[in-house]
């Protein structure tokens, strides 16, 4: 519900009691004074709602994190679960209530503490949903069959984690739903069938692709070459808002939910603080992945539904050109980073 501030102007500062000599000059000053200041402050109130009404720059945002509880390669000097609860903290201190987690379970075991990270995240109070087994895209798959074995493979244990709790919840790895036709609209029924629904992405800044490098500049002590990527990072991280709201209005005619996609890596830990603060900055306000995909936009029919970024794809099903929008730098070549 909007509040007009200037609705509950009040004189907090007791007054003098009337009736005693100067005491109702000094009433009459101080009550005089404080209503100017209140007017003030009322006028600057109303003066930065109605700029942040007109600017439109509030716009709801869910969080998700692919790839528990392994993203990548990592500094030595970082365990797993360190990572998770780095992601959680920074949440927390952003208000974030709600940040689904999509586990490929083929990772637990194989480090130390891979099961703690999840442990972390379900202490928490986040969820947990089915990124596959193995991270295996439904195109790449050597069958359907195949690729739903490995969505299967992981249930048992997002049943442990999730008890009690609905993990019917599906992030397509590598944002591969099969393209289009029969084998993409076999596995949409098939999920659909078993209870599931999928988790879309609307804005993403490649923070996969800075992992492996990151955890190369960390063994090697090069600072600078860290620094490097992070200035870059950022900088790709406000084009790339200032795009999303671009191309939003140009196919939906508003800045609909965004749903976020990030992943449990160290580089992504490292500079999520300073990704969240961009985001406030940028006018997010956080909300749950089902309120944010309660919106008619993610209700829109959609022949390739789950393949790659959803404001890009109904672009594409609805013939938007998205020519001319601010544009993004490349994330460059990394691999060449401290070798």
């Amino acid at each position: 519900m909007d509040v007009d501030p200037c609705d509950h102007i009040a004189f907090s500062m007791p007054l003098p009691a009337r009736g005693y000599p100067g005491n109702n000059a000094l009433i009459e000053l101080i009550m005089e004074t404080t209503l100017k200041q209140s007017i003030l402050l009322c006028a600057l109130a109303l003066a930065c709602g109605s700029a942040l009404a007109e600017s439109g720059s509030r716009f709801d945002v869910a969080i998700t994190v692919d790839d528990l509880p392994s993203h990548g390669s990592k500094p030595a000097d970082i365990t797993r679960a360190e990572i998770a609860r780095s992601h959680i903290a920074t949440f927390r201190a952003h208000g974030v209530p709600e940040a689904w987690g999509f586990v490929n379970a083929v990772a637990l075991g194989k480090e130390a503490d891979s099961d703690a990270a999840l442990d972390v995240w379900r202490e928490a109070g986040y969820p947990l949903g089915n990124h596959g087994y193995t991270h295996m895209g439904l195109s790449q798959a050597a069958s359907l069959d195949a690729w739903e074995d490995d969505v299967r493979k992981n249930e048992p244990v997002l049943g442990k984690y999730m008890a009690g709790k609905d993990w019917h919840v599906l992030r397509y790895p590598f944002l591969d739903a099969g393209g289009k036709g029969a084998r993409h609209d076999d596995a949409l029924a098939w999920l659909k069938a078993r209870g599931y629904r999928v988790a879309d992405v609307t804005l993403g800044f490649d923070d996969w692709a800075y992992t492996e490098t990151y955890a190369r500049c960390v063994a090697k002590g090069d600072q600078a070459a860290i620094d490097g990527m992070k200035a870059s990072y950022y900088r790709r991280i406000d084009q790339q808002l200032a795009r999303t709201k671009a191309m939003s209005q140009r196919v939906y005619g508003r800045m609909i939910p965004q749903v976020l996609l990030t992943h449990m890596g160290a580089w992504s830990a490292a500079t999520l603080p300073e990704v969240m603060k961009r985001l406030d900055a940028a006018g997010a306000h956080y909300v749950t992945l089902d309120q944010a995909q309660s919106d008619a936009a993610y209700r829109i029919p959609s022949p390739g539904a789950g393949n790659g970024a959803m404001i890009e794809r109904r672009a594409q099903d609805a013939g938007i050109d998205l020519a001319g929008l601010p544009a993004v730098d490349p994330v460059g070549s990394l691999d060449a980073l401290c070798r």
